[in-house]
């Protein structure tokens, strides 16, 4: 009996004030009602991004050969290729890379570790969350007065990764300062304790502790720079291209070039709209074809970005 009535306190106890049966089964009723919605939601949009990848592989699918990913573009489309699309990508990607990443995880360093708390570091903060919510076009339209216009850059490789660079920066930011953010102070506090210096704390506890969020942030960053069409296009990218640029790597000393730099490109999402823009149906074909190399290039980054994080925690937690 006296464990019956104890229990009957707790329960009464664990009970919101001035509430009855009714209204808590109210309540129970409509968290139900909730979770369903949200799962009939996420299903909807399972089933119809299924169906789209569906015929997206139904038409791109055949097209997809040694010869599609070797060949440049033509005026036929069976003797089409994304090479030069391909190969533009990658360049514009390794210099979004070299500029946006070093840039991006120093500045989140200093906003989190080392910025004093003031009114500067609060309008820092509140544009750089800003600006990760800015539409692209408006990247362009900035690197086109400023790089194109400004700099004298041209329409080239080194204009479009300082453009990309500069459209994921805030997104790299953000990521590095929440990862940071996330490591227990106790951590720092261990290291300080054993007469460890500023610097020595960010560089041997923190950081490798935060490493895991903040990889999959630049990957992320990237994926997203990937699939970008608007501040290219903006910016003057080329839309038919039948040659690369010139090679980083050549054969006579120094063996480094920074030609290519300076080339004309074009990039994967603007090929595939240029040939989404033309009537024939074959066109179109290797539009899906493209649309569907980039989706593997951005789900492949996606990949090794959740396979870099479970390997990194997986390593600190031993």
């Amino acid at each position: 009996m006296a464990g019956s009535a104890l229990r009957a306190d707790v329960i009464s106890e664990t009970r919101a004030p001035g509430l009855d049966a009714g209204q808590i089964r109210g309540r129970r009723l409509r968290e139900k009602l909730f979770i369903a919605c949200g799962l009939a939601s996420t299903l909807v949009g399972l089933i119809a991004l299924s169906f789209l990848l569906f015929d997206l592989a139904a038409d791109g699918l055949p097209r997809l050969s040694w010869d599609f990913f070797t060949s440049f573009p033509s005026r036929r489309a069976s003797a089409a290729g994304i090479l030069s699309a391909w190969v533009g990508s990658v360049l514009v990607i390794l210099v979004t890379a070299i500029i946006g990443v070093p840039l991006g995880v120093a500045a989140g360093i200093y906003l989190e570790e080392y910025a004093r708390r003031n009114w500067m570091t609060n309008i820092i903060e509140i544009n750089v969350s800003n600006l990760a919510a800015v539409p692209s076009i408006v990247y362009g339209l900035l690197a086109l007065g400023l790089f194109v216009y400004g700099l004298g850059t041209g329409r080239s490789i080194l204009t479009a990764g300082l453009t990309l660079a500069l459209l994921i920066l805030p997104i790299i930011i953000v990521a590095t300062r929440e990862s940071i953010r996330a490591v227990p102070y106790s951590i720092r506090e261990a290291a300080y304790g054993i007469g460890a210096t500023k610097g020595q704390v960010t560089r041997d506890h923190v950081l490798p502790a935060a490493i895991p969020g903040v990889l999959t942030g630049i990957i992320i960053g990237l994926s997203r720079a990937l699939g970008e069409t608007a501040p290219l296009i903006t910016i003057g990218a080329l839309t038919f291209i039948a040659f690369l640029p010139d090679p980083p790597i050549t054969s006579e000393f120094p063996f480094i070039s920074f030609r290519w730099l300076f080339d004309g490109f074009t990039v994967l999402p603007i090929q595939a709209f240029n040939w989404i823009s033309r009537p024939g149906s074959d066109f179109h074909a290797n539009a899906a074809a493209a649309g569907l190399v980039l989706l593997a290039l951005t789900l492949s980054l996606n990949a090794l970005a959740i396979v870099l994080r479970y390997r990194l925690r997986r390593r600190l937690q031993w």
